[in-house]
């Protein structure tokens, strides 16, 4: 909460994925507010050659663009990768040794992490994981999302 206001809540579910990995990607996200009776907003997208990470971290960030104002959000992942990265500290540290890794690696897809971290820095978040292409209907109703943005994309000749 700041300055004692308090947020309105909104629950996200998110999914992303490419097919192959690198190639067509796609990109779903549910946004449902309990404060509005449980009003549902569907939101997805497509891009050509990238991968499974670029789409999950793409599927967080356009759903959190999404949001008018700050709020209160628990944010639903397939993606251990990126749950993980907030929770356990791990883009403090890719952060505060110049997005490189443990490893000494620059850390992949940094342009949507930095804007990921940035959008965080808006919102009170409680990242949430939640097994993929299993029991979770809102969920599989992201992963259903990805392959219909997938689906809409324009064709290119001759790719």
């Amino acid at each position: 909460m700041v300055s004692g206001v308090k947020k309105t809540r909104v629950v996200i579910y998110t999914d992303g994925g490419a097919t192959p990995n690198p190639g067509l990607g796609g990109w779903g996200a549910v946004l449902i507010s309990p404060a509005h009776g449980g009003a549902r907003r569907e939101l997805y997208g497509s891009e050509p050659g990238t991968t499974n990470n670029r789409m999950e971290l793409t599927a967080a960030i356009m759903a959190l663009r999404a949001l008018k104002y700050p709020c209160a959000v628990d944010l639903y992942t397939d993606s251990a990768y990126m749950k993980n990265a907030f929770t356990r500290g791990w883009l403090d540290k890719w952060r505060n040794n110049g997005w490189v890794t443990s490893n000494k690696d620059p850390v992949l897809n940094r342009d949507l992490w930095e804007e990921l971290f940035d959008l965080s820095l808006r919102h009170d978040i409680n990242w949430h994981w939640t097994k993929g292409h299993a029991s979770d209907e809102l969920n599989n109703l992201c992963d259903a999302l990805v392959q219909k943005a997938k689906s809409e994309a324009p064709k290119r000749e001759n790719a």
